[in-house]
């Protein structure tokens, strides 16, 4: 079981992220009998995947239901299915963006001013 600092330094995220995190329900953690957290082998890496989530632009929810699907001890294989899935997500907005793009780049009006 990590502390909340070995995910910390294995996610490349801060221990408040970690926390936060935590709180949200995109990692679960158990609790000694000091109640500190404890966290299973697989928290950084649901941690790094909560974040290059966010930065395509996943709501918080969006991440939770995402991780939520996995098992509880995912495989290779299920890690797989998660990355393809987040792979064609990032691919699905980036066609977004160039789209707008395209339109702002048209030079039609987009306001009449």
């Amino acid at each position: 079981m990590l502390t909340v600092g070995e995910v910390a330094r294995e996610a490349g995220a801060s221990g408040s992220a970690i926390r936060f995190y935590e709180r949200q329900g995109l990692i679960a953690a158990s609790r000694t009998s000091g109640n500190q957290r404890r966290f299973g082998p697989d928290a950084a890496c649901r941690v790094r995947v909560a974040r290059v989530a966010q930065r395509i632009g996943l709501s918080v929810g969006e991440i939770r239901d995402l991780l939520a699907a996995l098992p509880p001890e995912p495989d290779l294989a299920d890690w797989q299915r998660l990355h393809d899935g987040l792979t064609a997500e990032a691919e699905r907005r980036i066609a977004e963006l160039h789209a707008a793009l395209d339109d702002i780049r048209s030079g039609r009006r987009l306001c009449d001013l």
